[in-house]
C-alpha cells in the first residue's frame, strides 16, 4: 500500500477563483467565493473557520460532488472542472472522503466487510472473491480494526471504530488525496487523539495529500502543514500553521486563536477576544469584507470594494486592509 512520492513540492490540488453558489429564491447563496489554493502532494491545508464559512462545502467542489457555479479546479496539473460524471469516474479513485459523521455515513444494512468492499466492487478492483476478502482485511488492519469485526454492523460499534471503518473505505482505492470533513468533531477527546494519529501514519506510509477541514484550531494546528481560515465563503487568511499561530493577521483569525483553551491555571484570567455585531447575510453580498459588520478595526473603506488578498510576508496572504496598513507602518 505504500507509495513513493517523487516530487514533494508539486501541486497536487489547485483551485482558480473556485466558486459555489446555490439558489434561494431568485438570489444566490455565496457558500464558496472565489477561492485560490494550492495542496502540494503529501502535504496537509487546514481549512478553518465557524459553522457556515463553506469550508465543507469547498471540500465537496473540489471533489466534484458538487458541481462548481465558477472557477477552476486542477489534479496532478489536469484541469477537471467541467468533466462529465462518467469523465469524473477515472478520477474517484484518487480523490476520496471521509465524512464528518461515523454513522450517518455507513448503511445501517451494510456489514463492515460490504462497507469497505463496496468501492473495490465499484470501480472492479478485485478479481475474485479471495482477493477482497484478502484486501478488506488489509485494509481492516491498517486502520486498526480487529478482524473479528468484519461481520458486524455499524450499530454494534462505537464512534471511533465506526471512524475507522470510514477511514478504510476512503483508502480502499489506494487514492492520492482525502478530504478530511471534521472526521473527529463527532467523537470523545481520547479517541479524536487516536483518529489523528492514525491519519498521520497513514498519510506518512502511502504520501497521501490531506484538506483537512475542522472548526478546533488546536487539531488543525496538530495535523496541518498549511492552514487557510475562511469567513462567509471568503478565504481571509492564508500561511504555514506555525506562522499563522505565531503572527495572526486577521482580526477574525485573531479571535478564533484568542478562544482556544489553555491548560495553565496561571492563565485563567487571559483576556479571549469576543466578536460582537451580527453576522452578515451569505445572500448576494455587496463588495467589501463580509467581516465588516463585526470587526473592531473597521474603516469606511472596508465597505463598498472587493478586499484584495496580499501577500504580506513570505506565504502569509491575507484579506485586510487594517492589517495592510499596520504592516506597512512597520
Amino acid at each position: 500500500m505504500s507509495r513513493i512520492v517523487d516530487a514533494p513540492n508539486r501541486p497536487l490540488i489547485e483551485t482558480k477563483g473556485l466558486k459555489k453558489y446555490f439558489d434561494v429564491g431568485k438570489k444566490k447563496l455565496h457558500a464558496v467565493d472565489d477561492i485560490t489554493i494550492s495542496i502540494d502532494e503529501g502535504k496537509t491545508l487546514g481549512v478553518v473557520g465557524e459553522s457556515g464559512c463553506g469550508k465543507s462545502t469547498l471540500g465537496r467542489t473540489i471533489l466534484k460532488l458538487l458541481e462548481p457555479t465558477g472557477g477552476k479546479i486542477f489534479f496532478d496539473g489536469k484541469e477537471i472542472t467541467d468533466l462529465k460524471p462518467k469523465e469524473m469516474r477515472n478520477y474517484r479513485r484518487d480523490m476520496q472522503m471521509i465524512f464528518q459523521d461515523p454513522y450517518s455515513s455507513l448503511n445501517p444494512r451494510q456489514t463492515i466487510a460490504g462497507a469497505i468492499g463496496m468501492p473495490l466492487k465499484v470501480h472492479k478492483i478485485c478479481t475474485s472473491k479471495a482477493d477482497m476478502d484478502r484486501r478488506i482485511k488489509e485494509l481492516m488492519d491498517t486502520v486498526g480494526l480487529a478482524q473479528r469485526l468484519v461481520n458486524a454492523y455499524p450499530h454494534e460499534l462505537d464512534g471511533g471504530r465506526r471512524q475507522r471503518v470510514g477511514v478504510a473505505r476512503a483508502l480502499a482505492c489506494n487514492p492520492r488525496f482525502i478530504v478530511c470533513d471534521e472526521p473527529v468533531s463527532a467523537l470523545d477527546v481520547s479517541i479524536q487523539a487516536q483518529i489523528l494519529n492514525l491519519l498521520m501514519d497513514i498519510q506518512e506510509e502511502m504520501g497521501l495529500t490531506y484538506m483537512f477541514v475542522t472548526h478546533d484550531m488546536s487539531v488543525v494546528k496538530h495535523i496541518s502543514d498549511e492552514i487557510i481560515v475562511m469567513y462567509m465563503g471568503h478565504c481571509v487568511e492564508k500561511a504555514p500553521y506555525d506562522e499563522l499561530f505565531s503572527n495572526p493577521l486577521h482580526p477574525y483569525t485573531q479571535a478564533l486563536l484568542s478562544a482556544i483553551p489553555v491548560p495553565d491555571v496561571s492563565m485563567k484570567f487571559r483576556q479571549s477576544k469576543v466578536i460582537r455585531g451580527e453576522v452578515s447575510s451569505p445572500i448576494d453580498p455587496p463588495p467589501g469584507c463580509r467581516f465588516a459588520n463585526r470587526c473592531e478595526y473597521v474603516m469606511e473603506e472596508c465597505t463598498g470594494q472587493d478586499i484584495p488578498f496580499k501577500e504580506l510576508s513570505p506565504n502569509h496572504h491575507v484579506a485586510c486592509l487594517y492589517a495592510e496598513k499596520r504592516h506597512n507602518r512597520g
